[in-house]
């Protein structure tokens, strides 16, 4: 099953999609990490994250970038997490020197990410909802929020389940009837957190 969770920064979600992606496991169980640690607060989000993954079987396969080189590192029977497309957006379209906008980023990862939905069978998604407020922000930010939307689409197409979760509240955009009524995922949810 293709799983896509969407949601607002640091709300629980990857606690949430790892539930998802042990849950489907058959064979290995694999952590695609895209966060190149830009701050101390990235690094910390790295470590609490690795934490909680402790002892549950995962492979952490890092991949800042080049989302389909996974395809080349783990075998395409395993269930995956790719967290977060949010990272992967920032590290494809911001590159040193110049650090200006790469307008090809997002047309790349989606033809990336659409190979890899083909190669594999189990896959959560993560991504931050980011696009959906009123404020205006300059240039590159702009160009970055329309990038991450335009990707967010396409994999949200692709995914056989559309979530997204805010603390403790899960919404089934597509695809609830896989986990039965909206009220469950909601419980489930506030177990886990």
């Amino acid at each position: 099953m293709k799983i896509f969770i969407s949601g607002g920064c640091k709300n629980g979600k990857s606690y949430y999609a790892q539930h998802l992606a042990k849950a489907q496991q058959k064979q290995q169980l694999y952590y695609i990490a895209t966060m190149k640690p830009a701050d101390k607060e990235d690094g910390e989000r790295i470590v609490k994250h690795r934490n909680e993954r402790e002892g549950w079987g995962f492979v952490t396969v890092e991949q800042g970038s080049d989302i389909e080189g996974i395809l080349h590192k783990c075998d395409a029977d395993g269930s995956f997490l790719l967290d977060s497309v949010t990272a992967l957006l920032a590290n494809e379209m911001f590159r040193p020197p110049d650090w200006e906008a790469d307008e090809l980023a997002p047309k790349k990862i989606i033809a990336g990410l659409s190979r890899v939905f083909d190669a594999v069978r189990d896959i959560v998604v993560v991504s931050d909802y980011i696009y959906g407020d009123a404020a205006l922000y300059g240039e590159q930010t702009e160009k970055y929020r329309r990038a991450l939307a335009e990707i967010d689409r396409m994999a949200a197409g692709a995914c056989d389940v559309v979530l997204e979760v805010a603390y403790t509240n899960v919404i089934a955009h597509k695809g609830g009837e896989y986990f039965g009524e909206i009220d469950e995922i909601g419980e489930i949810y506030e177990k886990i957190l």
